[in-house]
């Protein structure tokens, strides 16, 4: 039999608190991407400073390869564990309780960055990969927090739009790191008498200025955050506290005490089995198999995207000795901006409009497939086409649009679609840690894409990089990982549009039983009285 209030919670309209939460748990989302695309513009501010001296004038000016995957891959695994950790602690003692804490890591771990304690090159270096592993916790935590609270105040028809647009935040989060850095680096270079061959005391400033900012929009909602009741499913089917659910729900949603309150008190419906228990994976397995595998796909080449930005660069920046710091570190963030405002943004946005009209299982489907086609365009004929020939125009804008397409279907595509989905399949009290299971697996293929690729993308010895097998093997393999990405949402994952969570968590729990289409029904049925109850009060 259905409660009240979380049949309610299936019905309601669409109100203020719904867009209210939307930003309250986006920011996290926003402190990730902020942190995660300023780093390319600092990585050039870090070099022009602290390895102005290099005696080898290939490397001068440049951050080593070696410290640029040691800070990238500690933040990355900071964000495995504190998915984790995190996820976990969410099921164990509460949402809520947790939440704001994932955020003061957060704030406190951005501004720790900035200040990265002393001036000498390795104790830079050295605090700010701490304090960057820090926040990767924070930012881990926030992942499964995030979407497990969305997905449960959410209303059914349209729960994957609301749970896409606090995803979509991570596109706000990427322009805003490039306006910042933009912004800080044009007022310094105004101020300054910066040169190629010098670059001034006060540019060390600079970087510490633009990551701290990145802190200032998650601090604002920590009040927020923390005047957040728990979610109702959790307290009603975890907690088991009926009667408090429908107090909360009372004060954010337009419903009466009358309408979600139980008429008969509800008896303690304790677990019938343990995470990770043998009836676990029974139940649970092949949806645990299918979210943690996508979203480990996706990032193994979302996270690559790294492998095409040194092409851009390249071709699309002044050249080195026509550039100082700042007009450096500028240029790489107009880059980044134009390609947020072109295909980033569009395609996180592009799925919340269309995602509870198509459905999970496609738009993930469609994405896979459409950026394993880009990376084949892009990587079969790479060193003939791309690399040899961006003196013309048209191949420039051929590889910009194929690249930006590749963007757009990640985001339209698996990038926005494996945060959905853990957040849906899985009963109240395994939501959030499984999430946390699924995300981490993610974050470790995004590790292998940033680093791993990274280095294996070159085909001669170059900046600090060894010899490896090249762009145009590493674009086919990306491509044969997202094709992977195809098959296994064809074969494994579930669609959940339009479907109440416990519809979802029903259906989980009786894969084995005859019965399902009688507990289904009756499901449906409450639903169905609950929402004419809340009409004829609402009229009344």
């Amino acid at each position: 039999m259905a409660l009240k209030v979380l049949s309610a919670l299936d019905t309601a309209k669409t109100q203020y608190y719904h867009f209210k939460a939307i930003i309250i748990a986006g920011m996290g989302l926003f402190t990730d991407a902020y942190d995660l695309f300023c780093i390319p513009p600092i990585m050039k501010l870090i070099g022009r400073i602290y390895y102005e001296d290099e005696p080898n004038l290939e490397k001068q000016y440049e951050t080593p390869a070696f410290v640029v995957s040691l800070l990238v891959g500690l933040a990355l695994l900071g964000t495995v564990i504190g998915q984790l950790v995190f996820g976990r602690l969410g099921d164990q003692i509460g949402r809520r309780r947790v939440y704001g804490l994932s955020l003061m890591l957060m704030v406190l771990s951005s501004i720790g960055c900035g200040f990265s304690i002393c001036r000498t090159r390795n104790c830079v270096l050295g605090t700010l990969g701490f304090f960057r592993f820090m926040l990767g916790i924070g930012i881990g935590g926030d992942y499964p927090l995030s979407a497990t609270i969305m997905s449960e105040f959410a209303n059914k028809k349209t729960r994957g739009s609301f749970i896409a647009a606090v995803f979509s935040m991570q596109g706000f989060g990427i322009l805003v790191s490039s306006t910042v850095t933009m912004v800080v680096c044009s007022i310094f270079n105004a101020a300054s008498n910066a040169q190629y061959n010098h670059t001034p005391e006060e540019a060390d400033l600079v970087w510490r200025l633009i990551l701290m900012f990145g802190a200032i929009p998650a601090a604002m909602t920590y009040y927020w955050r923390m005047m957040m009741p728990e979610t109702a499913r959790y307290t009603a089917l975890v907690e088991q506290n009926v009667l408090q659910a429908a107090k909360d729900m009372e004060k954010v949603l337009d419903v009466s005490m009358s309408q979600i309150a139980e008429e008969y008190e509800i008896p303690p419906n304790p677990p019938s089995y343990p995470l990770f228990s043998k009836e676990f994976f029974r139940r649970h397995g092949r949806d645990l198999f299918s979210c943690a595998t996508t979203w480990f796909l996706v990032d193994v080449v979302f996270y690559s995207s790294n492998l095409f930005q040194s092409q851009i660069y390249n071709e699309y920046l002044s050249k080195k000795e026509d550039m100082n710091a700042y007009t450096e570190a500028f240029e790489v963030a107009r880059v980044q901006a134009l390609i947020a405002v072109c295909s980033t943004i569009p395609g996180y946005w592009a799925t919340v409009s269309c995602i509870d009209r198509i459905g999970r299982v496609k738009i993930q489907m469609m994405g896979f497939l459409f950026m394993g086609l880009g990376l084949l365009a892009i990587g079969i004929p790479y060193y003939s086409t791309w690399d040899e020939g961006m003196e013309n125009e048209g191949k420039k804008f051929g590889f910009m649009l194929l690249y930006g397409l590749t963007f757009f279907f990640a985001n339209f595509g698996p990038n926005t679609t494996t945060f959905i989905v853990p957040a849906e399949l899985f009963p109240a009290r395994f939501r959030s840690t499984c999430h946390g299971i699924s995300g981490a697996a993610g974050k470790v293929g995004a590790i292998i894409g940033s680093v791993g690729f990274l280095w294996a993308s070159h085909n001669k010895k170059e900046k600090g990089y060894p010899k490896a097998i090249g762009m145009r093997y590493s674009l086919v393999i990306l491509a044969g990982v997202c094709f992977m990405g195809v098959v296994v949402t064809y074969f494994f994952t579930r669609e959940t549009k339009g479907r109440s969570l416990e519809e979802n968590e029903i259906e989980n729990e009786n894969e084995d039983g005859s019965n399902d289409h009688v507990l289904l029904r009756c499901f449906t049925n409450c639903s169905v009285q609950s929402h004419s109850s809340i009409n004829e009060g609402a009229a009344a």
